[in-house]
């Protein structure tokens, strides 16, 4: 199958490489994908989170059947919308420690912005639980990888309009939570997981690590994403 990966804030495409290898392997074509305004000499000014919606929509409509969405963090956003954008297309939606936001909210409106765009923040500004596992080297590696986002993207609210969009299949791999605590939020009907809960087909796998798996735990995120594909929720 044709697997797109969306990378979360401050990622391009490269994010991707250590966890492609089992993907590819299980037989998928990937496509690691850079999402608009994180091209490192991009004006990310006016892009916002509709712009990155319409070029993976875009990305979809290039390939010729059925395809799987992954995205991680903010990227998970992104995959819901084009979800809705084309249901029919989409066969299978894996949330990377991430998942579908509701109509009207926004990613993440809490990060500071300088002049249209939103650097990596200090590591202080990130739950311990978010990074376990990203050592000093691991952190220096992805300061140096990293691209600010464009501010509206994490402002902007979410777009969603068909609701055949629960019925595709979904499923979460959670990585700085434990499953059981999401499990018990979408029992206690969170506001956090009112999108989550309307999917009809879902599954929640848990790999534990931080927020960024890619780093910390690539193969083994390789892994679970295949494992997840040869078996979708039904």
């Amino acid at each position: 199958m044709d697997v797109l990966l969306l990378p979360g804030f401050w990622l391009d495409a490269t994010s991707w490489e250590r966890v492609t290898p089992p993907l590819v392997e299980a037989g998928h074509t990937v496509h690691p994908l850079t999402l608009p305004g994180l091209e490192r000499d991009a004006d990310r000014r006016g892009i916002g989170l509709a712009d990155q919606v319409a070029a993976v929509v875009a990305a979809v409509d290039a390939l010729p059947g059925p395809v799987a969405l992954v995205g991680h963090s903010g990227g998970g956003a992104v995959a819901a919308a084009v979800a809705d954008a084309r249901p029919e297309r989409v066969a299978h939606v894996v949330y990377v420690d991430a998942g579908p936001l509701p109509e009207g909210a926004a990613i993440n409106e809490g990060f500071a912005a300088v002049d249209g765009e939103i650097p990596l923040p200090d590591w202080s500004e990130f739950d311990e639980s978010e990074l376990v596992g990203l050592t000093e080297e691991l952190r220096a590696e992805f300061r140096s990888r990293a691209i600010p986002e464009p501010a509206a993207v994490a402002s902007d609210p979410a777009r969603l309009t068909d609701e055949r969009r629960y019925d595709v299949p979904t499923t979460v791999i959670t990585t700085s939570m434990p499953a059981a605590v999401l499990e018990q939020l979408l029992e206690q009907g969170h506001p956090f997981v009112t999108e989550l809960a309307r999917m009809r087909h879902r599954r929640i796998v848990e790999l534990p690590t931080g927020h960024w798996p890619q780093f910390t735990r690539p193969t083994e995120l390789g892994q679970v994403i295949a494992e997840a594909l040869a078996n979708p929720p039904g």
